[in-house]
Order: C-alpha cells, then structure tokens, then sequence
C-alpha cells in the first residue's frame, strides 16, 4: 500500500497540490480507507504530503528550501559514510557496483527506473561503512528527496549528465578515490539545486498565469 502510493507520487499520478481522498484511494487500490490514512501518515512524516483542515490530505509542492535543508544534511552524512566505506569495499561488492552502473546504462529513458537503480547504487556504498543507523537515517533523507530527484531526471540533459557522474564516481571506486568521490556528488547536489530551482520557478510562473 505505502509503495504503490509513493509510486503514484513519484510518477505524477498524484499531482503536487492535489487533494487525497482516502476512500477514493482505497477503493482505487482495493483496500479499505484504514490503510490509506496509515500509508499518508508516513508520507506526511517524509514530507511528500501534509495535512490541511477541512480539506485532508494534499500532496506536498516542490520547495527550496525544503530541497536545500535535505541535501545540506545528506552531504554531511554521506561525507561520512563514503569515507568510511570506500576504503572498506570488497572486490565483490566493486563488481556490484559495476553492474549496477551497466543498468543504470540500460534504464535511462525510465525515470522512475532510473530513480530505482540509482538509489541503489548510492545505498550498496553507503551499506560498506558498516554504520546502520546513518544508513538508516540516509534513508529517510531519500525518501523525502525522491519528488525532488524525479523532477531532475525528467530532463534528458540532466539523464545524460547523471550517466557521466556515474562512471567517473565507479573509476573513483575503483581507484579508492574518496575525495574524487565526493566531488563528483558534491557536483550533483549543486547542479541538481541550481535545475530545480530554474524549474520550480517555470511552474510557479505557469501556475500564476492559469490563476489570473
């Protein structure tokens, strides 16, 4: 139930600034209303819908602020954890990563694949430094993101540019690069802020036209 929600949410079924009627929803999905509030709860906590009196749930627009906070956290705890599991990674774990790229390669015209894969890549590093609580909490940082990264990803210059991060962050890998590592996602959380921001804009733009 939370998963197919947060996949509605992901791929613009669930509209930023639409209304969520739980009964409406769950008779969509076959369920009752009761596992929708429990499953909107948890997205409130993720920050991907809130709740508004008198009018329910509503799916969360895209902030700035709220995108710079998260990636201003992220790249303190990533820091850490790259640092930490880099130096430890395995043979077998490097020639995971290598497979995980090649599917990346395979997956770029699919955001929502994309978006999978990619987080995958991420978390297989991440679970190296053998730290479960920051992975923990690097987990709910995604998830909070993860509206944000779909937004990116839909342009298919920032596709390309993610593509060629990827490679040069999996020779960092191989090289036990840490700061080569981290310069490259240091570079694609600036990029990533600097598209987002032109593009949240664009749509405020288009949202105040439609109203006047």
């Amino acid at each position: 139930m939370l998963a197919e929600i947060r996949q509605q949410l992901l791929d613009g079924r669930l509209a930023p600034g639409e209304s969520i009627r739980p009964d409406a929803l769950g008779e969509e999905l076959g369920v009752s209303a009761v596992p929708v509030r429990e499953a909107l709860r948890i997205l409130e906590g993720e920050g991907h819908v809130h709740y508004r009196p008198h009018r329910g749930y509503v799916v969360a627009t895209l902030d700035m602020d709220d995108l710079i906070d998260i990636y201003r956290i992220r790249e303190l705890l990533e820091t850490e954890a790259v640092s930490r599991a880099i130096p430890r990674l395995g043979a077998d774990t490097v020639v995971r990563l290598r497979e995980i790229v090649h599917e990346m390669d395979e997956v770029q015209e699919d955001v929502v694949s994309l978006t999978a894969v990619n987080r995958r890549f991420h978390f297989t590093v991440f679970e190296a430094a053998e730290m479960p609580q920051l992975v923990r909490v690097l987990r709910i940082l995604w998830d909070s993101s993860d509206r944000y990264r779909v937004r990116y990803l839909m342009s298919p210059e920032n596709r390309r540019l993610v593509h060629d991060q990827h490679h040069r962050m999996m020779q960092a890998i191989a090289d036990r690069d840490v700061d080569t590592f981290l310069d490259e996602s240091h570079m694609h959380r600036a990029h990533a802020i600097a598209a987002l921001a032109e593009a949240i804009a664009v749509a405020g733009n288009e949202t105040a036209q439609k109203s006047a």
